[in-house]
């Protein structure tokens, strides 16, 4: 990537007012034409949004879009249509035994509203409030309930795949167990024992960072720093760990460009978390030292962006959607030049930029509040990703496409993906998180542009 140092947070507000001038359309128009009955919106084939069934784990983005939006803009309408569908569509999120996904649904939804109320950006209601509140303590327990434990004394949150799998992408949703633990929450298991929520995600977060992050050290044949795996497999009898493994990414041996994202921005919020914690009420939890932790989430995101950064982003900060995809060596150094959304030989993965790009930024943050000279590096880079990624060919301006972010990429091995005839790979499609967390970036760089409140799920 070649990071662009003259960029600011307010050299980007006329872009950022043209996104969510485009989103709000958007938002309001899917919500018109989608039939809840038929599932949840999760990608566009043709520039309409489908559902399709492996989890239903983008209901929240979709509600939560409306939010961000209202956020951005104080369009009531947009504030309305948020609360009304999260009210409607979300309990069974809060209550779902059978995913990973709950930092994903229910943060993206009750989260955001509870901290709209906090923020005075709505009138304070109790009962209100209380209804949040009871929404996200109960997402956080029951995540927090699935749960595998492993030889070496930690455990994790298991994926929809089954106990015996560790994904990268739930450390996302650890900041559903944390924003319950603040709350006051607690998992009451057999015997009425009390499990503590952030000792739980602690736990996840260095298992993750020990067995799908690699750093260089010669753990096996392919070990690059930064490297991340999509899911680790481990043995449900006595926990050992036995494999790297994928369902998104090409082999277990390269890296899933989203699975590295969500890497990046999961461990970046928390270590913006962690910094609202006394250390006594950390040690309290029964979860370790908060300076350990601290030291283990910062090894895992300077790892995986630094590896993004300067081994597989291309020189405008998008990646392809695998950096060991089959075919990219046809694209001769592609990292020396722009991402091409529509080549003939392995699609762009715009979702992935967009969810990187937010941890940079808040990475480059954290690294600042510490007096780290490395922060404008990561910082620059979260602006230089969210400027190509706010005008086109990515921002689809086209009103008649409903998706917002263009060239994500789903599930490249099962060939769920779109390709446009006379094309060969696919383009030109949005997904629903790709959506949401283009809002999401662009509300936390307005936010800095404005000297507003700084953006936290907690």
């Amino acid at each position: 990537m070649k990071i662009n140092a003259r960029l600011t947070p307010k050299k980007l507000s006329p872009k950022i007012d043209h996104v969510f001038e485009i989103a709000a359309h958007k938002v309001a128009a899917l919500d018109k034409d989608w039939n809840p009955s038929g599932g949840t919106p999760v990608f566009t084939v043709r520039g309409k949004y489908t559902s399709r069934g492996w989890t239903e784990w983008t209901q929240g983005f979709q509600f939560g879009n409306a939010i961000l939006v209202f956020d951005a803009t104080g369009d009531e309408t947009m504030l309305k249509l948020g609360r009304e569908r999260t009210v409607r569509h979300m309990a069974s999120h809060v209550s779902h035994t059978g995913v990973h996904d709950h930092g994903f649904n229910n943060v993206s939804t009750y989260g955001n509203l509870r901290r709209l109320m906090r923020e005075g950006r709505m009138p304070f209601n109790q009962a209100e409030m209380d209804f949040y509140e009871l929404a996200l303590k109960a997402s956080g327990a029951v995540q927090a309930a699935r749960w595998s434990t492993t030889a070496y004394g930690t455990g994790y949150i298991y994926s929809f795949n089954g106990p015996h799998s560790l994904f990268s992408d739930t450390i996302r949703s650890l900041r559903a167990l944390v924003v319950a633990d603040r709350l006051g929450h607690v998992l009451m298991g057999e015997g009425d024992k009390p499990i503590n929520l952030l000792a739980r995600a602690a736990e996840h977060a260095k298992t993750t960072a020990r067995f799908n992050v690699y750093y260089g050290e010669g753990r096996d044949s392919y070990d690059v720093g930064g490297r991340v795996v999509h899911e680790s497999i481990f043995n449900c009898n006595d926990g050992n760990y036995r494999c790297p493994s994928t369902q998104q990414g090409y082999s277990p041996f390269t890296t899933w460009t989203r699975g590295a994202s969500w890497i990046i921005s999961g461990a970046a919020e928390q270590l913006e978390f962690l910094q609202t914690l006394k250390t006594s009420d950390f040690e309290a939890a029964g979860a370790g030292t908060r300076k350990d932790l601290e030291s283990i989430l910062l090894r895992m995101v300077l790892a995986t962006s630094d590896h993004y950064i300067d081994s597989y982003s291309c020189v405008d900060g998008i990646p392809y959607w695998d950096d060991g995809a089959p075919n990219i060596h046809r694209l001769g150094d592609y990292r020396k030049k722009p991402a091409d959304p529509f080549n003939e030989w392995e699609p762009v993965d715009s979702s992935a930029a967009a969810i990187a790009a937010q941890g940079f930024v808040r990475l480059g943050n954290y690294l600042a509040s510490k007096g780290d000279k490395r922060a404008s590096r990561y910082l620059q880079a979260g602006l230089t990703v969210a400027a190509t990624l706010f005008e086109e060919p990515y921002l689809a301006s086209d009103r008649k496409h409903q998706g917002l972010l263009l060239h994500s990429v789903y599930h490249r091995p099962n060939g769920w993906d779109f390709v446009p005839s006379k094309l060969k790979v696919p383009c030109g499609e949005s997904s629903m998180w790709g959506d949401y967390h283009l809002l999401e970036l662009a509300l936390l760089i307005k936010r800095m542009a404005e000297g507003r409140e700084y953006l936290t799920f907690f």
